[in-house]
C-alpha cells in the first residue's frame, strides 16, 4: 500500500446488539460500485494512498460483510461482534487488494472477511484452542453444514453411518467428530426469533432472507467458483496419473467407487488404494495452498 496509510474509519457505529437493526439499515444506503468505479478507486488507493477512495471501497462492501457474518450466527456469539471482526477483515482485504490482477474486490475480500471472523470464533470458543490442528478447525467450521446435508440434527450422538461419512470426508477420526458434536451441541444456537430492536419489533430472521441478492455477492460467488475450479485443475498437475484417477473416483464424482473396485483396477490391496488416496489428497491440498499463495488469494495468518 502506497505511503503506508491506513484505511480510514468510515464505518457507521455498530454499537450494541440492540442497535444492529439501525446499523443494517444505514449500510444499505452506501451505493454499490460498478467494475470500472471499483477499479479506478482501487488504483487511486493502491498507487496514491487516497483515503477517500479507500473509504468508498470499504463502505460499498459492508453489506457483504454483514451477510457473511450472519452465516456464522450459530456459534453463540453476538452478531454485532462477528460483523465488527468481518469489517476488520474487509479493511485488510482492501489494503492488500491489487486491481490489476483481474479479480473483483468482493472475491478477494471474501477470503479476508471469513478468515477474520473464523479466527475470532476460534479465539472465543474455549473448546477450540489456538494449537488446534488444521483438520480440527475444518471440522469445527464444517460440522453443522455436513449435518444439515445428512439431515442429522436429531438430539444425541450421530448415527454410525453419518459419523463415518463426516470423519472420512473431513479427514479426522470418528472420536473427534463425536467430541466436537457433543461440545457444539452444548453451546446452543441463538434463536432466530430474538428481537433486534429495543421496542421488540423486527427479528433476526427478517435479515436472513434477501429476495434481491447483493450485486457484489453474486459476482463474488461466480468468480470464486471460477477461481477454485481453475486452481483445482492446476493443482491436479501435482499428481501422477494413478493418484489423479483414484482421487477423482473416490472424492470428486457423484457416485464414488469403493476401495475394492479400485483395488481390482490396479491389482493392489484396498489398503494400498486408501494410502494412495490419502497421499494424493494431501498433495492436492498443499498444491492448492501454494497456488492460492502465489495468486495472493489467501491472507497471511
Amino acid at each position: 500500500m502506497a505511503n503506508g496509510k491506513n484505511v480510514p474509519a468510515t464505518i457507521p457505529a455498530l454499537g450494541s446488539e440492540q442497535g444492529l437493526n439501525r446499523y443494517l439499515a444505514e449500510i444499505r444506503k452506501f451505493p454499490l460500485l460498478t467494475a470500472e468505479e471499483e477499479y479506478m478507486l482501487a488504483k487511486r488507493f493502491h498507487e496514491h494512498g487516497d483515503p477517500e477512495a479507500a473509504a468508498r471501497l470499504v463502505t460499498s462492501h459492508l453489506r457483504l460483510v454483514a451477510k457473511i457474518a450472519m452465516g456464522y450466527r450459530g456459534y453463540g456469539l453476538p452478531t454485532n461482534e462477528l460483523i465488527s471482526e468481518g469489517n476488520i477483515g474487509l479493511m485488510q482485504g482492501v489494503k492488500k487488494f491489487e486491481p490489476d490482477r483481474g479479480f473483483r474486490l468482493a472475491t478477494y475480500a471474501m477470503w479476508w472477511i471469513k478468515a477474520s471472523i473464523q479466527e475470532y470464533i476460534l479465539r472465543s470458543w474455549s473448546l477450540v484452542k489456538m494449537g488446534t490442528t488444521a483438520a480440527q478447525k475444518k471440522l469445527f467450521f464444517n460440522l453443522r453444514r455436513m449435518k444439515s446435508k445428512l439431515d442429522a440434527f436429531e438430539d444425541g450422538d450421530l448415527r454410525p453411518e453419518d459419523l463415518h461419512k463426516i470423519a472420512t470426508d473431513l479427514g479426522v477420526t470418528e472420536a473427534e467428530v463425536t467430541s466436537m458434536n457433543r461440545r457444539m451441541s452444548m453451546g446452543g444456537d441463538t434463536s432466530l426469533n430474538v428481537a433486534v430492536r429495543e421496542d421488540g419489533e423486527g427479528q433476526w430472521q427478517d435479515w436472513l432472507v434477501d429476495t434481491d441478492p447483493l450485486q457484489d455477492e453474486r459476482i463474488a460467488d461466480i468468480e470464486e467458483r471460477s477461481v477454485r475450479h481453475n486452481m483445482l485443475e492446476e493443482a491436479m498437475n501435482a499428481l501422477n496419473d494413478r493418484e489423479k484417477h483414484i482421487l477423482v473416483e473416490r472424492r470428486l464424482v457423484d457416485e464414488p467407487k469403493t476401495l475394492e473396485e479400485l483395488s481390482q483396477v490396479y491389482g493392489v490391496s484396498r489398503e494400498r488404494v486408501r494410502q494412495i488416496e490419502v497421499r494424493a489428497f494431501d498433495k492436492l491440498q498443499k498444491a492448492m495452498m501454494r497456488i492460492a499463495g502465489e495468486k495472493r488469494l489467501l491472507p497471511a495468518m
